[in-house]
């Protein structure tokens, strides 16, 4: 695929503090591409300087073969944005809104069939200020389709949203790439980036400390799953590392944490070990490694640290 966005040696400073340290990264054409980290890390100003909306200290950026810096309205013509916080104007209904936004694109649209993209046909003549957090996050996105952009750009889309709402907000991303569109989206949430993203940047102190796939990270940064159980009595942790493929155990009294590059094999012979010393083996469960463990390795801190 070709590369619809590049970002060469990008830096923004506010005196002396900096805010995105020389970052380079590259966005294909059709991807989900996630940028990943916690507040402060630096996304949502990245993002804003590739939408045109910040000036950079340094760096180039080019989107869909325009120079940012140069050609800022037609970068604007091809890209959709959602900002984490988004001001509508009051009165209107939701589909004049949309219709409203469609006129300072000099743009015909059909009103409804954005809303219906969005889930929001129900609410088509509904004014803004009786929508939920979830409603309000989903019209942003409608908004920011409204001139059918090439690239569709969501700052923390999920933010404050409940477990369903969040879901719900991840079907529609997922369809909005389905027809064809690149999706770029900041967001603190692991889970989030795992399952919505091609790739994942993730971002820590204002540079990007690594760049891939879920899988190709996890493989990179050596971050294993971990079998989790309890034990009747508090046993010697050698007991356990004395078992086939164990990279590393520890435990909290009688909670046992042994994580493995073979989970199989380890769990196999931690059942025999179990039953021939009847260590009384209960809660068993097998926890896949994450992005979570892969942020950890990286920075040495927790993503909400």
């Amino acid at each position: 695929m070709a590369s619809i966005i590049e970002v060469k040696n990008l830096t923004k400073k506010y005196g002396s503090f900096t805010a995105v340290d020389s970052i380079s990264f590259s966005v294909e054409a059709g991807e989900t591409f996630g940028i990943l980290g916690p507040n402060g890390a630096g996304k949502t100003t990245t993002l804003e300087i590739i939408e045109g909306l910040k000036s950079p200290t340094n760096g180039l950026i080019m989107v869909d073969d325009k120079d940012v810096a140069l050609d800022t309205h037609g970068v604007k013509s091809v890209i959709g944005v959602q900002l984490q916080a988004s001001t509508f104007f009051e009165g209107l209904s939701l589909k004049e809104l949309i219709e409203l936004f469609a006129a300072l694109y000099n743009r015909e649209v059909d009103a409804m069939q954005l809303l219906k993209d969005v889930q929001l046909t129900e609410k088509a003549g509904n004014e803004v200020k009786e929508l939920s957090g979830g409603q309000k996050q989903r019209l942003s996105i409608a908004v920011g389709l409204v001139n059918d952009p090439k690239i569709l750009f969501l700052d923390e889309p999920t933010t404050g949203l409940d477990p369903q709402a969040r879901r719900n907000l991840w079907d529609i991303i997922t369809e909005i790439k389905k027809k064809g569109k690149t999706v770029v989206l900041t967001t603190h949430y692991m889970d989030e980036a795992e399952i919505l993203c091609d790739r994942i940047a993730i971002m820590d102190h204002a540079k990007i400390v690594a760049l891939d796939t879920t899988q190709n990270l996890l493989k990179k940064t050596g971050v294993h799953p971990t079998i989790e159980f309890k034990a009747t009595n508090e046993i010697p942790e050698q007991t356990f590392e004395r078992l086939p493929f164990v990279e590393k155990v520890s435990h909290e009294n009688t909670t046992y944490f042994v994580t493995t590059t073979n989970p199989q094999a380890t769990l196999d012979e931690l059942l025999t070990v179990g039953k021939n010393l009847n260590l009384g083996i209960e809660e068993l469960t097998l926890k896949r490694a994450t992005l979570e463990d892969v942020f950890l390795k990286l920075t040495g801190h927790q993503l909400r640290d």
